[in-house]
């Protein structure tokens, strides 16, 4: 209470800010709708709760009213009994007792200092689950840091133990458990396990702004077939950019199934000319290698229906800030930094160049094809 305090926001605002929040309005928006030039005031009061709303406080239904408290001081100041004064409020004795000792005794009671007391005193928030029950907590904590989502592990849970209710929880609760950190029942650092990676709760339906930009109808690597998934059939492909110095670029595939590597010389990095150059070098594959391409977020694909429709390949795009779910692609970039360490400028390279060193690539054997080389599994598969 005291920390949102400093922040000087008065309720009918915090209200508001919530309520623009749960639309997905972004924090700069809020910020300027309530009037406030610097928007890490609005930031520091949502993330103080992980971008989950509190609930609205309200008094128990047998807690003392102000107005039953006002009743009780105008009864001390014209000499009433504890036992009258109960008789007209509809109140124990002992309740009335209780309130006047706890609030300065006869002389000292106030009514609105006692009311106010009783509201600051009455926020102590239950602990939650994870809190009170370590084992439970254990196996959470311990899934978390396999990377399994909240929803798997609570899943998991309940068909591990589906008789006992104290090993099963929401999803909604690990969330809520990882953003509020004050609930003390899982490490901030668990967080990082996350495949969105993000601080605190984004509003369902809002925009995030991360820098990558919205691409106009991507379709998610969620919905990408289950055989490239497996890497049981060849023609899925892994598409990112390298980045040197001087704005330069070159693009980097890897066929999942072979980890074999194409490399393309890249002028610059709009999107029109990065959709040409994929486009001309995927239509001289066979058909059997052009089944889908699964990229980044970066806006260089923006005009991936052009791709598509020239091409007749889909392609994915990985959810926001998750490379790893294009997990050979990075490999490999990890690899060509032994040619292009960081800070080269990719230009000086020709396209002769960058082929020779894609083949060294694809004739070098890889320990994750049991030290086939990626050339020799391709082709295998071809005829």
């Amino acid at each position: 209470m005291e920390w949102t305090a400093r922040i000087r926001f008065a309720g009918l605002q915090k209200a508001e800010l919530w309520d623009r929040w749960k639309s997905g309005q972004s924090v700069a928006d809020i910020a300027r709708a309530l009037g406030r030039r610097n928007k890490s005031g609005v930031y520091r009061i949502l993330a103080r709760d992980g971008g989950i709303a509190p609930p609205a406080r309200r008094r128990a239904a047998g807690a003392l009213k102000l107005e039953e408290r006002e009743e009780i001081s105008r009864g001390l100041a014209a000499g009433r009994s504890i036992r009258w004064m109960a008789r007209a409020l509809g109140r124990s004795p002992s309740t009335v007792s209780r309130e006047i000792r706890r609030n300065g005794g006869s002389r000292g009671y106030r009514a609105s200092r006692a009311d106010r007391r009783a509201w600051d005193q009455a926020l102590r928030p239950k602990p939650c689950r994870l809190a009170r029950h370590a084992p439970l907590r254990w196996r959470v904590a311990q899934k978390l840091a396999l990377q399994w989502s909240p929803a798997q592990i609570a899943g998991w849970l309940r068909q591990k133990f589906p008789t006992d209710p104290n090993m099963q929880l929401s999803h909604e609760t690990i969330y809520r458990s990882l953003f509020i950190q004050t609930r003390g029942a899982l490490k901030k650092e668990l967080m990082a396990h996350l495949r969105t990676r993000r601080q605190m709760r984004q509003a369902k339906g809002g925009v995030t702004k991360n820098g990558l930009g919205q691409i106009a109808d991507a379709v998610s690597i969620r919905e990408r077939p289950a055989e490239a998934e497996d890497r049981a059939v060849p023609g899925h492909w892994e598409g990112d950019l390298l980045c040197g110095s001087n704005h330069s670029h070159i693009v980097t595939l890897v066929e999942r199934a072979s980890r074999f590597v194409m490399l393309l010389k890249l002028p610059s990095r709009d999107t029109a000319t990065v959709v040409d150059a994929l486009t001309k070098n995927i239509r001289k594959l066979p058909g059997r290698l052009r089944r889908s391409l699964t990229w980044d977020r970066g806006k260089e694909m923006a005009a991936h229906r052009a791709f598509t429709v020239a091409t007749d390949v889909q392609v994915y795009f990985c959810d926001p800030r998750s490379p790893w779910q294009r997990g050979s692609n990075e490999n490999t970039n990890g690899l060509l930094r032994q040619y292009f360490p960081k800070g080269t400028d990719l230009s000086q390279f020709s396209q002769a160049r960058l082929n020779k060193i894609a083949l060294r690539l694809n004739q070098r054997p890889r320990k994750t094809l049991g030290f086939e080389t990626p050339a020799d599994r391709l082709g295998r598969v071809l005829p």
